[in-house]
Order: structure tokens, then C-alpha cells, then sequence
């Protein structure tokens, strides 16, 4: 019986107490969780599982056989039952019959397609879950469980110059081999009549694709996946070319602190050139980048330049990193940061060429126009690999899917040759038309999809508030703040809301998800620099930068405060505002793309009044900074502020001596003994009452204010100071 010491290259994680508490559907999705938790066996978003269960039929109370198979769009690490579509196993047999009165029928005949739309009329149960393409696949297999997965180690195999022969050599008569075809309705009576031909076989390579295997017991499957992985793998591993890898190394990486300052200097700026530039503009890209010993292992070798030109081998693959990366032609010996970046402009002006050639040569007369030109995966030898996507969670998972790609060149290499999907193929996956049927079915994107937004102050109060309304847009947020635990529950707090996403790849902060979380002190110059290079580092740029943090000094009972009071309260409220922007700005420069900076002052700054002396000029001060940077930072940048009253709600500048001294102030009634929650009421009720709409100001009205400023909606808004403060009278303009 295989346990977790009978493999060296996957992890075995069946617990048989666990199973045997399940009902059959509960078990299939445990082994399609088992089966996508180790990335080695399939990448993420891509494989199918399914299992042949004996339900009851709603309409006829008697028992029916249902097909339970992964349905287009889950994962298998993270999908639960809803993400499984359930069907009459009878009906999709049955469709063979619809497929047969076809004249014209095989890979890629427009009954292929047709069948797709036959599969909602199979559904059992009104079950939603959307049908895979790769439904026939598991359907016409003549056993109850099948696995179809996508393990780098079997892909190389897959993707061999000899990948029939290798399948024997290494299988022998267990696994039959099945050339490339486009998945649909034909591969699954291929694999039918496969099944018929070899009747012991277990499992079949399927060339340029990936893995299938079958059994009539749910472990026993699972087991046999892990097996066949285990055995290619090991095959490869005996004829791994250690240091010749890639025919060896012919470029030396970049110490760590060397590729950290290039990627800071080039992220922001490639950034921009991946966004106009050429004859188009294209939507803002969110980086990911991966600086390991793999990658660079491979980015550094001779070989690199042949493989990278033929592209990847696996549809699920070339999907998200497009039909082949860009690999830069530069040296990294000098780290010349000026001639990377006209390396890259070269190479990315090329790439763009071949791209249109290649839709130009392979498109058919129906096939969608032609879509971004630009590359979504950079190489760059001594560095490593940028990639991009739409948002976070698509950039992991290109970095993730050509981290693959690169280990089944490695595998490929090793026991033969690779070879890459022809072009027509990878057209008719890239273009095809259930493909753009999907991509127009998405949702539109958000209103701030594609930005990165950095909000100093993020850890409390308004920054806090204002990081969650800017990330339900879209957004993804750097949350910056001097307690760096407090920032990393604003960027928890995201997290929870908005999900992790998907994908598992990302070199150090790279790696996050939609929210990021650093600490910094905004008076000093060097902290808010690293916080902004950090930001780049997981992102890729920046689009806006929003000021939240400031400080309030309460004065001594003589109304003072000390000199060092003064100097602080001016260092964060101006100053540090003021380094802000200056350390944005060159990436805003560099990106080339417009942007925004928002800084919360205070309606105190209008309103002369006693006690609050410092605060209110330093607020004065920040009101005028708005408008000189709005002078400064023009046409590239708007600058505006927001400038709320007192707001208590989740405020840190409120504690309990600050809340007595102001009632004192104010001569509201109160017991030294009252418990401070309800001293904050007590002060927050007169606020409020003296306010024209007698209503209290809380963080969500100043995070709707921002989000206002950042986006579109106030798009040719800059230079100006937006009060949100329920309406005081001594604020109004003057």
C-alpha cells in the first residue's frame, strides 16, 4: 500500500480516517483538494477529476448514474462541490449520437463547438456549475474515477521530440499515448476507443498536454496519479545535466541587493511602456516578479534564447504567458540600468511585430481581432522574470504557469528534445472561439481595476476605512503605516474581503495579494523610500498615494506645547506629505501614466480658535501644500485634499486624555470614573451637534471622499481641498 515514504517527487496525503467520513461527491472534491495542493502534480486553475456516482434521479425517485466532474473555471486545490458540474452519465453518453448525424466532424469542425452547448441539456439536478471542454474526456473513459492533470515531470514527456517512444520506455504497456488534439468531444471517443484497444492500460499521455489515468476506486486513482507522476519524474532525474542545464550558464546573476535596485528602477517605468506606447494603449498591468535559483538558472543559460523563441508546450500554459516570453538582450555584468531599459524597449517594439505577424498569419476569417500585442512574461538574464496580468492573482498565475513551463523544458532537455506546440495550434487555443465566448461573458472590470494606490496611515481611522472602499473598486493597496502590525491588519482585512486570489508564485513581497502590508515612518526620507520600493517591488508601480497619517499633539493644562511638540506635529503633518510625494514622484515619471496624490488636512486649518495651535497651522500649512504640488506634479499628477472635522470613529488620535481634556475644553459634563468608550460618545454627540446636519463624521465619509479624488469621477479635479464635515459654517470658504 503507497504511503507518503513510497514518493520522492510528490506528496502523498490520503488519510483513509478522513475518506471514510465522506459520501461520495464529499470525496471527490477531498482527492481533487489532495491532487491540487502539490503544484507539481498540476498548475493552478488547470486538471479536471471526476467520479461516476449512483444518485437518485428527483424526477423518477430511482437510482442514475451522474457524472461529478470539475467544471470550467475551478481549481482544484481550493474548489468545493459547487465547483463540480453534475450530469446524467447517460445523456452526455448519448450525445455521441447527435455527433455521429454529423457530416463534417473531428478536431476542430464546428460540431466540436456545437456539442459544448449540447452539455447543459446533460445537467443533473439544475446543478449551475458551468460544463469543462474537457468533459467528453472523462465521460467516454469506461471506469468510475478519472484524474486529468497537468505534472510538469509528465508534460516534459509530453512535450519530447520522442514523447511516444518515451511513453513505452518509461510505462511500458500501462499508459498508451495520444498525439496532440485540441480537447472537445472527438478526444474523449479517442480516449473511448483507446480504452477498447488497451484494455489494461491505465492512463494515457496525452502529447503537448498533460495526464489522464483511471481506476474504479476513488484512492486507488488517486494513488495511481501520484505514481505515474513519480515514475516520470524519476526517469528524468536520472538523466538530469546537473550543471549543464540548459547547456549551462553563460551570465552570472546580480547579488540580491543588485536586482532589487534594477527591478526598483525598471518595474515602474516598463510598467508604462506596457501601457501605451506603439500604435495602442492597453489596460494597466500589475506585476509579479520571481528572482529564484530556478529562474534564474534558466534565464542565465545558453540555451534560454532557443527555448524562450519556441514558447510553451501545454495549452493551460500559453494561455496566460502567451506564445512565448520576451527575453531581453542584455549583459547584466555592469547592471547598466539605461541599457536594460533600451534593451527592452528594442526587444519589446519586436515582440510586438511578431505578435501581429503571427496573428496575421494563422488567423481564419472568423477569428476575434487581435488583442494586447505586448509580452505578459519579461525575462531578463542576471534579474530573473517580470510577469503581468490584469490584477495580482492573473500575474501570480502567469509567473507560476512559465515556472512550469521552464521545468518541462528543463525535463524535456534532459531525456530529449523539446518541442513547443506548432503555432496554428496555439492559435486555435489563443483565438478560439469559445475561448472569446467566455472573455466576453466575464463581468466588467472594476472602476480602479489595475491601480496600485499606497495609503500612508493605513493601520487606523481613515486610512484603514479608505484602504478597504478603494480595494471593493479594484484597486490593490499598499497599506503603510508606522505600526506595521497595524498595517498588516488593514491588509488582512483587504484580504478577507476581496480573496487572496489564485496563483502560487512571487519572489518576497512580490508574492501578496490584492492588499501589502509595510511599515514606515513618514518623516524619515529613507523609510518612505523603501516603503515606495517595496510597493514597486510587489506591484510593479504607482498610481496613486494617499496621505492619511497625522498627529495631534494635546497641549500642556497651560495650553502649550514644547518645541519638540511643534517640530513633530509640522514633520508629519507637512513634511512627511511632502516626502511622500517627492519619493513617488520619479516613479510617476518614469511610469509615464497619469496619476493622483490625495492629502487629508482638516477644516481646523481655516478656523482660527485656542488650544490647537500647532495642529491648526501645520493643517494651514498642509492645505497650502496641496496646492503648490498640484502646481509642481501637473499635467501627470493631480494633488487634492480632503479635509474632514473631528472624526472619533476608529481614530488613534483620540485617546482617553486627549477625550477628557476636550470636554473639559467644551465644559461638557462628565465623571473622571466613566469608562472611556462612553466619554468618546459624549464627545462625538457634540461634534456632531454642532455640525449644520447634526450628523458625526466617520471614516467612511472621508474613504468615499478619496476614493472620489482618485478616481475618474473628479478626473480633471486637482489643486482643490474638499471639506467633509457635515456643514460648519467657520470652515466655509474664504
Amino acid at each position: 500500500m503507497a504511503d507518503n515514504t513510497s514518493f520522492r517527487f510528490v506528496k502523498y496525503l490520503w488519510d483513509d480516517q478522513k475518506a471514510r467520513t465522506l459520501d461520495p461527491v464529499s470525496r471527490l472534491v477531498y482527492r481533487s483538494n489532495l491532487l491540487g495542493e502539490d503544484q507539481r502534480i498540476t498548475n493552478t486553475g488547470g486538471g479536471n477529476t471526476s467520479s461516476k456516482i449512483t444518485e437518485t434521479d428527483p424526477l423518477t425517485g430511482g437510482p442514475v448514474e451522474v457524472l461529478w466532474v470539475k467544471g470550467s473555471g475551478g481549481d482544484l486545490r481550493t474548489a468545493d462541490k459547487a465547483f463540480f458540474s453534475s450530469l446524467y452519465q447517460s445523456k452526455v453518453i448519448g450525445l455521441k449520437e447527435l455527433y455521429d448525424r454529423t457530416n463534417e466532424r473531428g478536431p476542430k469542425t464546428p460540431v466540436e463547438d456545437r456539442m459544448v452547448g449540447m452539455y447543459p441539456h446533460c445537467t443533473f439536478n439544475l446543478n449551475p456549475r458551468a460544463t469543462s471542454i474537457d468533459t467528453p474526456l472523462h465521460a467516454f473513459i469506461p471506469h468510475r474515477h478519472v484524474d486529468h492533470t497537468h505534472p510538469n515531470a509528465v508534460i516534459s514527456v509530453a512535450a519530447s521530440k520522442n514523447g511516444e517512444e518515451l511513453t513505452r520506455q518509461i510505462y511500458g504497456d500501462d499508459v498508451v499515448w495520444i498525439p496532440w488534439q485540441r480537447p472537445g468531444f472527438d478526444l474523449g471517443l479517442q480516449l473511448a476507443e483507446a480504452c477498447r484497444k488497451h484494455p489494461r492500460a491505465r492512463g494515457a499521455i496525452l502529447g503537448q498536454h498533460g495526464l489522464i489515468n483511471w481506476a474504479d476506486d476513488d484512492k486507488q486513482c488517486y494513488e495511481l496519479s501520484l505514481e505515474l507522476i513519480e515514475k516520470a519524474a524519476a526517469f528524468i532525474e536520472k538523466k538530469d545535466r546537473g550543471d549543464a542545464t540548459f547547456g549551462g550558464r553563460v551570465h552570472a546573476s546580480l547579488a540580491p541587493e543588485e536586482r532589487r535596485r534594477v527591478l526598483v528602477q525598471v518595474l515602474p517605468w516598463l510598467r508604462g511602456k506596457l501601457t501605451t506606447g506603439g500604435s495602442g494603449s492597453w489596460p494597466r498591468q500589475i506585476a509579479t516578479v520571481q528572482d529564484d535559483e530556478t529562474i534564474l538558472r534558466f534565464v542565465n543559460s545558453k540555451d534560454a534564447p532557443r527555448l524562450a523563441e519556441l514558447g510553451t508546450s501545454c495549452p493551460d500554459h500559453f494561455l496566460r504567458t502567451k506564445i512565448k516570453p520576451l527575453l531581453v538582450d542584455w549583459k547584466p555584468d555592469a547592471g547598466d540600468v539605461a541599457g536594460l531599459k533600451k534593451a527592452l524597449e528594442a526587444g519589446i517594439e519586436k515582440y510586438r511585430g511578431d505578435y501581429l505577424a503571427y496573428h496575421e498569419r494563422c488567423k481564419h476569417a472568423d477569428s476575434p481581432a487581435v488583442r494586447n500585442p505586448n509580452p505578459s512574461v519579461v525575462l531578463v538574464p542576471g534579474v530573473g522574470m517580470i510577469a503581468w496580468g490584469k490584477n495580482k492573482s492573473e500575474s501570480r498565475v502567469t509567473a507560476e504557469f512559465y515556472n512550469c513551463a521552464v521545468e518541462v523544458m528543463r525535463g524535456a532537455e534532459a531525456i530529449g528534445q523539446y518541442v513547443a506546440l506548432p503555432q496554428q495550434e496555439a492559435f486555435d487555443i489563443e483565438y478560439w472561439l469559445l475561448e472569446e465566448a467566455k472573455l466576453r461573458r466575464m463581468p466588467p472590470e472594476r472602476e480602479l481595476a489595475g491601480r496600485v494606490i499606497v495609503i500612508v496611515g493605513a493601520g487606523n481611522g481613515i486610512g484603514r476605512t479608505a484602504a478597504t472602499r478603494v480595494s471593493t473598486e479594484g484597486a490593490h493597496v499598499a497599506c503603510v503605516d508606522l505600526d506595521a502590525a497595524a498595517a498588516e491588519a488593514t491588509a488582512q482585512q483587504v484580504i478577507a474581503k476581496q480573496g487572496a486570489g489564485i496563483g502560487v508564485a512571487g519572489s518576497g513581497i512580490s508574492g501578496c495579494g490584492p492588499a501589502a502590508a509595510i511599515g514606515a515612518d513618514l518623516t524619515r526620507r529613507e523609510s518612505i523610500r523603501e516603503a515606495i520600493a517595496q510597493t514597486v517591488l510587489a506591484y510593479g508601480g504607482i498610481d496613486d498615494v494617499v496621505v492619511t497619517a497625522g498627529v495631534f499633539i494635546a497641549p500642556d493644562s497651560t495650553g502649550r506645547v514644547s518645541d519638540e511638540q511643534w517640530s513633530k506635529t509640522f514633520a508629519v503633518n507637512v513634511q512627511g506629505a511632502a516626502i511622500a510625494a517627492d519619493e513617488a514622484t520619479g516613479v510617476w515619471r518614469d511610469q509615464g501614466l497619469s496619476g493622483s496624490l490625495v492629502i487629508t488636512t482638516s477644516v481646523n486649518a481655516v478656523v482660527a480658535k485656542k488650544g490647537s495651535v500647532a495642529y491648526d497651522t501645520s493643517k494651514a500649512a498642509a492645505n497650502h501644500l496641496v496646492r503648490e504640488l498640484a502646481i509642481e506634479l501637473a499635467p501627470l499628477v493631480r494633488v487634492n485634499g480632503v479635509a474632514p472635522a473631528t472624526v472619533i470613529e476608529g481614530s488613534t488620535m483620540f485617546p482617553r486624555d486627549r477625550v477628557i481634556a476636550s470636554l473639559s475644553k467644551y465644559n461638557i459634563a462628565f465623571s473622571p470614573d466613566e469608562p472611556t468608550p462612553a466619554l468618546i460618545d459624549k464627545l462625538g454627540a457634540f461634534y456632531a451637534g454642532r455640525t449644520l446636519l447634526k450628523k458625526a463624521i466617520t471614516p467612511a465619509d472621508q474613504a468615499e471622499a478619496i476614493f472620489l479624488l482618485v478616481s475618474q469621477r473628479l478626473g480633471k479635479t486637482t489643486g482643490q481641498v474638499i471639506s467633509v464635515d457635515a456643514g460648519l459654517a467657520d470652515a466655509f470658504l474664504r
